[in-house]
């Protein structure tokens, strides 16, 4: 009997850099059974039926690396390991996760594979994977699914758990190859962001930034308040009131003159705001809708024109965008609920998910749309005649750049704006005939000013040039060649891991830097242990990179959390490698070879930044074949001098770490200078120089902490007296 089904044994989420990508990936254990007897050009129709559940396959290069490559590969017969990993890819494409990395390699288990790809977010990720099995195993038993259904499943997953429109432009600015700055998303499924490791990380939610003052969020919540200062400061605001009644409201506008706008004071995202109100029947009936959005209500004079946005960043206004007015026009047959379906939300911007630039119009949804076509004598129910126009909404989304446009005055007003509020990022609304024209010419005014604003409209206008505001953000959160990073440390190997670690981690600290040590004796902060074993977890070491008052971090990985977890760094100022033993790694992970145990350890130096170092065991034949795949400087230790990669190094005028004449030597080139004496070194006393890797690895941290910039006297002064059996201090 067959079985010609797809099993997942196993799926693991590799959070960080591991052997297959710098990226976060889903390595699924995939049993394929007897379809491994079963390559796609024997299963009649199967790739005519994929390429029309999956049109898009078409633009998947494959290994042959042009368009339609992998359609060939479906002709031509692969196996359904490899069909897995581009069905699932392009399922996240079309829910709108553009690109991604994926592989799939056989183990040695027959018909079981490894299938990779790209996770942006777990659950997301997660999902289309099972929606991709469920879509091969259809599309070989030549059933149907339903892939519209399964993406719009996805989306509403990628809405709930992925980063905002808004957060994720940011972390994808500073994460682009020119800034290189790491992020940590801090709340499973919110905005709060991490970017930058320890002592040098900034924090952002959405468009807030942990230098946004809490009092100007509070004074831009307070309308009121917002006009009173704008004013006294001479930038134009319209005038108005804070009103507490019907009667208070009609007032009010009386004394200002129709028409007006009334609005909550504290409201955000325009909810509550009704503007071009004309008699007392309309502020008696906007005034209960406005106060159901904040706590207090304002009439202010409404202000001939259009709404525009301004976004300043830091000082500097980075964009500008314009609302417009919305409207139908009367077939004679229609309703204007039909008219605004087929005329207004047909457009293909419009949407209610964060990623379209336009919003859909309903009248039920929208109460200011509801008075303006009210005061026109109609209702949604209403058919006017053929040729009628009816305004809809007076100010739509903001989705239309105009930052080329803005006149340098007003630009500066909206700066002047942000600084009095004290936003380091806003958003100021001000209303006007003609943003390539002074306010004060026009009778214009700033209207409000928004802490947190919404970047959508910027990077993805409905009309216009996209903005860099993220760019722009995190130019203001980092300077241009400031430095996110702490040093960070990467200690590997089969052996000698965490003493290694741990001595680093010592000699860190007597340089002066507050030092986080992650290892599988605990987590160390300063030196004082804050958790018990076993530290080399990726929960326990990312809380060192999250502690703000962490200067350097030093983490332990071991074989098996590289495997299971990737590094919880995305990349190293120095990554080091004790020692190679395949034996003592074979069995889990389907790791049942020298060359896959070789990959894992090769992940440490992969991820040597350009400008680090990687230290490497000149003695272990397997850790020397490493030193070609450093971006940076290599740093050789070992106890024999005459070890040939010292020997070459020495020669080639490279630093490298070795006994000579009884004395640890820090060598660069031929020039040598004596770190500590052998004989006053107090863990090797007692025997325990003989013992196997001690030395080794005295080594090899000594030289760890010479490639992180610690002095030669600051070596020599820690490791003489260090004694790697003392008691654990602890809180």
């Amino acid at each position: 009997m067959t079985n010609k089904t797809i099993d997942f044994l196993n799926v693991l989420h590799l959070r960080g850099p591991n052997i297959w990508t710098y990226r976060s990936v889903l390595e699924a254990w995939v049993d394929i059974h007897d379809l491994e007897d079963c390559p796609s050009n024997v299963i009649p129709g199967l790739p005519d039926r994929l390429t029309t559940m999956l049109p898009t396959l078409i633009e998947h290069r494959c290994s042959i690396g042009e368009r339609g490559g992998f359609v060939k590969r479906l002709h031509d017969g692969t196996w359904p390991g490899h069909i897995l990993e581009h069905v699932t890819l392009e399922l996240q494409n079309l829910a709108g996760i553009s690109g991604g990395f994926g592989k799939a390699r056989e183990t040695s288990e027959r018909g079981v594979y490894k299938v990779v790809i790209r996770a942006w977010q777990k659950d997301v990720s997660l999902a289309a994977l099972h929606m991709g099995r469920d879509l091969l195993m259809a599309a070989i038993e030549d059933r149907p699914y339903d892939v519209d259904a399964a993406v719009a499943k996805l989306r509403d997953l990628i809405d709930d758990y992925m980063l905002g429109p808004s957060t994720r432009c940011i972390v994808e600015a500073a994460a682009d190859k020119r800034r290189r700055i790491p992020y940590i998303r801090l709340l499973a499924e919110g905005n709060l962001v991490q970017l930058g490791y320890g002592a040098r990380q900034r924090r952002i939610w959405t468009a807030e930034t942990d230098r946004t003052p809490a009092i100007a969020e509070g004074i831009a919540s307070e309308k009121d308040l917002t006009k009173r200062l704008l004013a006294s400061c001479g930038v134009p605001v319209p005038e108005g009131e804070v009103v507490a009644s019907v009667d208070e409201a009609i007032a009010a506008a009386e004394d200002i003159g129709y028409p007006v706008v009334v609005k909550p004071t504290d409201g955000n995202h325009a909810r509550g705001v009704f503007t071009h109100i004309m008699t007392p029947e309309e502020v008696a009936a906007a005034f209960p809708l406005a106060a159901a959005e904040g706590s207090e209500v304002m009439v202010e004079r409404f202000i001939k024109g259009t709404e525009h946005r301004i976004l300043v960043v830091g000082g500097k206004m980075v964009a500008a965008n314009m609302g417009e007015a919305v409207s139908v026009i009367g077939d004679g047959t229609s309703t204007i609920d039909q008219l605004i379906d087929s005329q207004i939300n047909i457009d293909p911007r419009r949407g209610v998910e964060h990623e379209f630039p336009l919003y859909v119009i309903s009248l039920d949804r929208f109460p200011a749309a509801k008075m303006e076509v009210e005061r026109q004598g109609f209702t949604g129910s209403s058919v006017p005649p053929e040729g009628t126009e009816v305004m809809i909404v007076r100010t739509s989304n903001m989705a239309f750049d105009v930052t080329d446009d803005v006149h340098p005055d007003t630009a500066e007003l909206a700066c002047l704006a942000a600084r009095i509020v004290g936003l380091d990022i806003a958003g100021i609304d001000l209303v006007c005939e003609d943003i390539s024209k002074p306010l004060d010419a026009q009778r214009g005014a700033i209207v409000e000013v928004n802490a947190g604003p919404g970047l959508l409209m910027h990077i993805k206008p409905a009309v216009g040039q996209p903005r860099p505001v993220g760019e722009a953000i995190v130019a203001h959160l980092f300077e241009k060649d400031e430095d996110s990073r702490i040093p960070v440390v990467g200690v590997t190997g089969s052996r000698g891991k965490t003493p290694v670690a741990r001595l680093i981690a010592h000699l860190l600290r007597l340089s002066g830097q507050y030092t986080g040590l992650a290892c599988s004796e605990g987590v160390f902060l300063d030196g004082r242990q804050v958790e018990t074993p076993e530290g080399t977890n990726w929960d326990a070491a990312e809380r060192v990179l999250m502690n703000r008052s962490v200067e350097a971090a030093v983490f332990e990985n071991g074989c098996r959390s590289i495997l299971a977890d990737g590094t919880v760094y995305d990349r190293c100022l120095v990554g080091v490698v004790t020692n190679v033993d395949p034996a003592l790694h074979f069995g889990e992970f389907y790791i049942d070879s020298d060359e896959k145990v070789w990959n894992v350890f090769r992940t440490q130096v992969d991820l040597v930044l350009s400008y680090g170092v990687a230290v490497l065991n000149a003695e272990d034949p397997a850790v020397v074949e490493m030193a070609p795949l450093c971006d940076g400087e290599v740093i050789f230790y070992g106890v024999d001098p005459a070890a040939e990669a010292i020997a070459t190094a020495r020669a080639d005028g490279k630093r490298s770490v070795y006994v000579k004449d009884g004395a640890i030597v820090l060598a660069t080139g031929e020039h040598e200078e004596q770190a500590a004496r052998i004989a006053k070194i107090a863990m090797l006393g007692n025997g325990a120089i003989d013992q196997p890797g001690v030395l080794s690895n005295l080594l090899g941290a000594v030289a760890g902490a010479w490639a992180l910039g610690v002095a030669p006297e600051i070596i020599r002064a820690g490791v003489k007296p260090y004694d790697p059996s003392a008691p654990l201090r602890a809180d």
